[in-house]
């Protein structure tokens, strides 16, 4: 959101951080670190505005007038000769996008690998399921329970693709036309939040080839967001499981998501997962 549009006490506080932030940014370095000859007494520490300004290829009266959190033009390219001045790493590159009112570049894919502490996390989840996936929706990490509850096997890569192609999971999801479109809501929404990644695009696209039920949902553009929600089973063992599922974001892996799975109350859903863990090998 522009600045210009926030509630003077929003604006306010905008002004007050993105001052604080540069002062404090340019306070911890020195003009040795950016190559800068340094000549005569400096009377305060680290960089001068003008020192910055003119490092970053800008204007001093502009650089101060971003420092005072003023209604100004600003432009990713600008902020961004800026960050690699003050020398901000990613996460203080991202806040000095917020603070200037404008979307932070989205981070590249990370790889498809979860962390050892991750795995740790959903493998100490069990008996519940618990899977990680990808901004694109792989699979990237999930637990035994997850295998076997769900019936993830070695050849499926993609929540959306097996959701969509594998009879066998269709025939497992119960009201499986509403969780399709659900689903798809939130791909959607997901898509439109990396609208510069084509991969989303790509995924869609050989989808709708494959799948008419995708195609069809997909046509009806529907948004959503299931940060929450009920999964209902039907396993051809154990009969209907029910469960209650959170999606939490994982900072550290930018677009990465975990998914955690909880017996719905009074339903006899654990001791059911318990006898299928019982029943299946360790290892898939």
């Amino acid at each position: 959101m522009e600045i210009s549009r926030l509630p003077a006490g929003a604006r306010q506080r905008r002004s007050a951080e993105i001052r604080d932030f540069l002062r404090s940014r340019r306070a911890r370095l020195t003009p040795a670190d950016v190559g800068m000859p340094v000549g005569g007494t400096r009377r305060t520490p680290g960089l001068r505005r003008e020192e910055v300004a003119v490092l970053a290829g800008v204007g001093v009266s502009w650089y101060t007038w971003l420092e005072q959190g003023r209604d100004i033009n600003v432009s990713p390219e600008v902020l961004d000769a800026i960050a690699r001045v003050l020398r901000l790493d990613a996460a203080e590159r991202e806040h000095l996008y917020l603070l200037a009112g404008l979307n932070p570049p989205q981070a590249e894919p990370v790889q498809r690998q979860a962390p050892p502490e991750l795995q740790r996390l959903i493998d100490g989840w069990m008996p519940k399921p618990a899977y990680i996936i990808d901004r694109h929706w792989n699979l990237v990490a999930l637990n035994r329970s997850a295998q076997v509850v769900f019936g993830y096997g070695p050849d499926d890569h993609n929540c959306l693709v097996t959701f969509f192609t594998s009879a066998r999971y269709q025939s497992a999801i119960c009201h499986w036309q509403d969780a399709a479109r659900a689903m798809l809501g939130q791909y959607r929404a997901d898509a439109a939040r990396y609208a510069d990644d084509p991969e989303f695009d790509r995924l869609a696209t050989d989808m709708c080839a494959v799948s008419p039920a995708f195609a069809e949902i997909w046509a009806e553009h529907r948004i959503g967001s299931n940060a929450q929600g009920t999964k209902v089973l039907s396993h051809p063992q154990v009969g209907e499981l029910i469960f209650e599922y959170t999606m939490l974001p994982l900072p550290d892996l930018p677009g990465h998501r975990l998914l955690l799975h909880n017996p719905q109350p009074g339903s006899d859903a654990e001791s059911r997962i318990a006898e299928l863990l019982a029943a299946e090998p360790a290892a898939r």
